[in-house]
């Protein structure tokens, strides 16, 4: 596409089909690039302006709480990296901070239409980083992947065409002609059609269109399929509470240690643990807590692995938020003699009757 002449930018001055075809487009695109940029500006501003308390780590609504829910479910290996995130308060109150930022500033750049295709190109980048976290999270539908999706194809249409009206760009343009000729403006603002031939530009277009496509229509089919394969509830289920269970330790004293992971379900509702029980080979209940007993359990009893979403006693049994992580050990039953040279196995009971087990281990 030939640089359009700084005429063709300025209201008021003759234009050519070229010219005038180019800013018909940047008008036809405003409600687009507007939106793009609200969404993002609403999230920082959220949390910078109207809901600072998303930033404050001493409060319930911290954001790193929304950070572990995601764990579960996302995608290439970020879930390792929220963990370690977690574990390092730093490291995570500046990743907060700056995705937050991120967020406001981009978004306001796209809302005023400044260094347009920088913001869009940004606005991109923040839509794939959420939607391989909480792309998988959603009761009736996949609504994080939703929104995520259409951002992405939403930057990548403006990061091609620009902001030829109504947009800072153009008053820069127009300030400063000269800036018609810098390659680094034309790629980076949204007054001029991209410095590339016909042929370059199409092929652009179609490379983006491409990712745009595999990567909106392969997450989808991973997290609901409806593609090739049936529809189905993700390999992490969005509405049904889910618990991993391992290192399960049988001690000398009867006292019982094991690891537990929310790793499934809502985060918008903790799931609760109603009931446990030690169960033999021949499926003989040698040991049981009810929740009346799991509800008292001391503080001490939960080694939770991150300070934010836990286990913990709950008014009816054991209470855990998404994402959470521990290490839970229940009390021996004092007049209960437990059969060390049998295998047996801890099985957990929720409050809507789903079980959960793991092997123990006998340590004398």
């Amino acid at each position: 596409m030939a640089t359009l002449p700084i005429d063709a930018t300025t209201v008021g001055a003759p234009r050519n089909d070229a010219s005038r075809n180019w800013r018909l487009a940047g008008i036809a695109l405003l409600a687009t690039r507007f939106i793009q940029g609200f969404i993002y500006w609403g999230g920082g501003s959220r949390r910078f302006i109207y809901g600072p308390s998303k930033l404050d780590p001493h409060a319930p609504h911290w954001m790193a709480h929304k950070f572990q829910s995601a764990m579960p479910g996302a995608l290439f290996g970020l879930d390792h990296l929220i963990a370690f995130m977690l574990q390092h308060f730093y490291v995570l109150y500046v990743g907060v901070i700056l995705f937050s930022a991120a967020e406001l500033v981009f978004g306001l750049m796209l809302m005023v239409g400044l260094f347009t295709r920088l913001a869009a190109l940004v606005s991109m980048l923040l839509s794939v980083v959420l939607m391989a976290l909480f792309g998988w999270q959603g009761a009736t539908c996949i609504d994080e992947w939703t929104m995520a999706a259409c951002n992405l194809a939403m930057g990548t249409t403006l990061l091609l065409a620009g902001s030829s009206a109504y947009s800072i760009d153009n008053v820069l343009l127009r300030i400063r002609p000269a800036l018609s000729g810098n390659v680094w403006f034309q790629w980076m603002g949204g007054s001029l059609p991209l410095p590339q031939s016909d042929r370059a530009f199409r092929t652009l277009a179609l490379a983006l269109f491409a990712f745009v496509a595999a990567y909106n229509i392969g997450t989808y089919s991973y997290f609901r399929g409806s593609v090739v394969t049936p529809f189905h509830s993700g390999p992490v289920s969005p509405t049904t509470h889910h618990l991993t269970m391992r290192d399960g330790k049988l001690l000398a004293d009867g006292q019982v240690s094991f690891h537990v992971y929310l790793d499934g379900g809502t985060p918008e509702a903790p799931a609760h643990v109603v009931d446990a029980a030690l169960v033999g080979p021949d499926r003989t209940v040698i040991e049981h807590w009810d929740a009346s007993a799991l509800s008292r359990l001391p503080k001490d009893a939960f080694a939770n692995d991150f300070a934010y979403n836990q286990f913990a006693a709950g008014p009816y049994g054991i209470r855990a938020s998404m994402g959470a992580e521990a290490t839970v050990t229940l009390p021996a039953v004092a007049h209960t003699s437990v059969p060390f040279e049998l295998p047996v196995t801890l099985r957990l009971t929720d409050v809507d009757g789903r079980s959960f087990t793991t092997r123990l281990e006998s340590i004398r």
